[in-house]
C-alpha cells in the first residue's frame, strides 16, 4: 500500500510488472469492436497495429472525419482482451476500451502528431502490465515527474472520463460474457492533475465540464485549475 495519499485515497506508483505472456490478439474482440466503431462512429477506419504485444494486443482504430462527425476519432481495440484487476471483479469495471477525439486537421500520420497513438496503447497496457485497473476518475501522469507528451504540447497527464463526443449507443458493447465500457481520455495540464489529487475528481470534473472540456483534444484550451475557466472549441494545430 502506498504511503502517499490524494483526496480520494492512496496514490499508486506502478513498479512491479506482471510476467509478459505475449498476445497475438483476440479475434472475436477485434471483430466486435471494429464493427461497433464503424456502426456508430463512421466507416473508412484505418488500423494502427501494435507490432510487439507483451500483455494484450492493442491496435488503435482511426476513424477519419466525415460530414456527420467532422473530427478524427481514435479508439483502442484490445484493452478488453483480458479482465482488469478491478474491485470485487465488478463486471462494470473489468473491461474497458479508450477513446480520444481530434480536430479534422490533426496530423495523425506525421511524427509530430502521432503521440496520442502511443499514449493510448500505453494506457491500455497499464492494467495488464501492472495487475491493476483503470476507470473513471483515474489519472495517469506522463512519467514521474510528469513531462509534456510532445514539443509544444501543454499536457502532462490524463484522466479517464465518460465519453461526451460519441452516441449513447456506443458507450457499452457486449462481447460474449464481457461488458466493455468505452471511456474518454482527457488530456490534463500538470496543475489540473494536482487539483484532482488535492480536491478530488469531482472538483476537477466540475471545472472541466464548466469549460466544455471532453475527450476532444484542444492544445490551446485554458487550464481549468485557474479559478475562472472559459469555454473553448476545437482549434487548428499550430
Amino acid at each position: 500500500m502506498s504511503d502517499e495519499f490524494s483526496a480520494e485515497g492512496p496514490i499508486l506508483r506502478h513498479v512491479e510488472e506482471a510476467p509478459a505472456s505475449g498476445s497475438v490478439g483476440d479475434v472475436e474482440l477485434i471483430e466486435a469492436v471494429s464493427a461497433h466503431v464503424e456502426r456508430h462512429l463512421g466507416s473508412g477506419v484505418e488500423v494502427f497495429h501494435q507490432v510487439v504485444s507483451q500483455w494484450v494486443h492493442v491496435d488503435i482504430l482511426v476513424v477519419p472525419p466525415s460530414e456527420e462527425r467532422p473530427c478524427i476519432t481514435l479508439v483502442t481495440c484490445g484493452m478488453a482482451e483480458q479482465a482488469m484487476n478491478a474491485p470485487d471483479n465488478d463486471p462494470a469495471l473489468t473491461h474497458t476500451e479508450l477513446v480520444m477525439v481530434f480536430p479534422p486537421d490533426w496530423p495523425i500520420k506525421e511524427p509530430r502528431g502521432m503521440w496520442p497513438l502511443t499514449l493510448l496503447q500505453d494506457l491500455a497496457e497499464i492494467p495488464h502490465r501492472f495487475n491493476t485497473w483503470l476507470h473513471i476518475g483515474h489519472t495517469v501522469p506522463n512519467g514521474d515527474p510528469a513531462q509534456p507528451y510532445a514539443r509544444k504540447c501543454p499536457f502532462t497527464g490524463v484522466i479517464l472520463a465518460p465519453t461526451l463526443l460519441t452516441p449513447d449507443e456506443f458507450e457499452v458493447l457486449t462481447v460474449g460474457e464481457r461488458e466493455i465500457y468505452f471511456l474518454g481520455v482527457v488530456a490534463l495540464h500538470s496543475d489540473e492533475t494536482d487539483l484532482k489529487l488535492a480536491q478530488g475528481a469531482g472538483e476537477l470534473f466540475d471545472r472541466l465540464d464548466a469549460a466544455g472540456v471532453s475527450e476532444g483534444l484542444d492544445v490551446t484550451r485554458p487550464n481549468v485549475a485557474d479559478p475562472k475557466p472559459r469555454r473553448f472549441g476545437f482549434r487548428r494545430v499550430a
